[in-house]
């Protein structure tokens, strides 16, 4: 690995003076060179903390961080060889734009000659050429966060850190620098961790996402993997939209169970951790895995929400007190219904993945 985390755990005091709080606890980690990988969690889970770590504004209480086979773990910031894009951009407004991204380089003392050369490049590489004799007032948020981008690459490092660079600009915006970010990292081929709380930012940049919460890390792995296979509830409930329904095991044969819920066998994938017959489960189900049918079979429900967003029709149905998502995308349903309707829901037994009752 090329940048790895062993066992980081990072404790401050707590609020009175009295102990300590665990802001991130026994991470470990391990990223490829010019991987992409997110840190996704709620407010407090502890991926700024994890970042701030990397970065070497922090020291961990415990563990090892190690790049490139050098330890880090006690290296200052200004030492380890990477730069960060901050949220609040913290762009200089007496400097202009070239006069900023040069500002790492000057402090380096490189030549005249390689800073103009450098500092082209990176105009160049965030689209900012033309732009360089401006002041930092004289540009939308959009150049403004990307001034702040070519600062950070002009430094060549061997690692780019991200927090939360794009929380403030407007939604449009954000999805248009997301594209513009993932696009360079992959261009550069440089190892780069981006923290945010957006799971659609994070699905649409990584090759991989890491889940935190309570400053533990939830799972790793590709967009696909936590949204078809989330390792427990939290993950499948932070990462879109889930149902979950309770189950019973009644049998298990040629690699799937046999699972009883709302009075239906389902025949569903066998999960990643053993359950025996007879245990219970929860069946892990995303709005588009549930159907409406009229066939008998399907659960009894009334319709208590029904929006009609042409492509697709989102409803929250009652079945048995419990309130169910369902997207319907079939463009050949014959009616919308509508609020109090009864209607008969079904799981699709390939799109269900199954906890364990007591991971759930």
């Amino acid at each position: 690995m090329y940048l790895t985390l062993e066992h980081i755990t990072k404790r401050f005091p707590a609020r009175g003076g009295e102990g300590e709080v665990a802001a991130v606890d026994d991470v470990s980690l391990g990223i490829e060179q010019g991987e992409f990988v997110t840190l996704l969690g709620p407010s407090g889970c502890g991926k700024t903390t994890t970042l701030r770590l990397i970065a070497g504004f922090e020291f961990p209480t415990s563990g090892r961080i190690v790049l490139d086979g050098r330890d880090l773990t006690q290296v200052p910031p200004h030492q380890r060889d990477m730069a960060m894009v901050f949220q609040s951009y913290a762009i200089f407004p007496h400097l202009s734009v070239f006069e900023n991204i040069a500002y790492g380089l000057k402090i380096r003392k490189l030549s005249a000659t390689d800073i103009r050369d450098r500092v082209r490049r990176a105009l160049a590489m965030s689209d900012l050429t033309g732009l360089e004799n401006r002041a930092p007032n004289q540009l939308s948020g959009g150049q403004q966060q990307r001034v702040a981008l070519a600062r950070a690459l002009v430094m060549e490092p061997k690692v780019l850190l991200f927090d939360e660079p794009l929380s403030n600009l407007d939604a449009k915006l954000r999805v248009q620098m997301r594209h513009e970010i993932r696009s360079l990292q992959q261009d550069l081929h440089i190892t780069s961790i981006y923290v945010t709380h957006d799971q659609a930012e994070a699905m649409s940049m990584s090759d991989r996402i890491v889940v935190m919460s309570r400053g533990r890390v939830q799972q790793v792995g590709t967009a696909q993997d936590l949204y078809q296979r989330p390792a427990t509830r939290f993950v499948a409930d932070f990462i879109g939209q889930a149902n979950f329904i309770p189950g019973r095991v009644v049998g298990q044969a040629n690699g799937r169970l046999a699972v009883e819920a709302w009075g239906q066998t389902l025949h569903v994938p066998r999960p990643q951790r053993p359950v025996g017959v007879g245990e219970g489960v929860v069946l892990v189900v995303r709005p588009e895995g549930m159907r409406l049918t009229t066939e008998a079979s399907g659960a009894s429900g009334v319709v208590r929400r029904a929006a009609y967003l042409g492509a697709q029709v989102d409803y929250e149905i009652d079945v048995a007190g419990t309130p169910v998502a369902v997207v319907d995308t079939d463009p050949r349903r014959p009616a919308v219904y509508t609020r109090n309707d009864t209607v008969r829901v079904q799981m699709l037994p390939e799109t269900v993945y199954v906890l364990p009752e007591h991971e759930a």
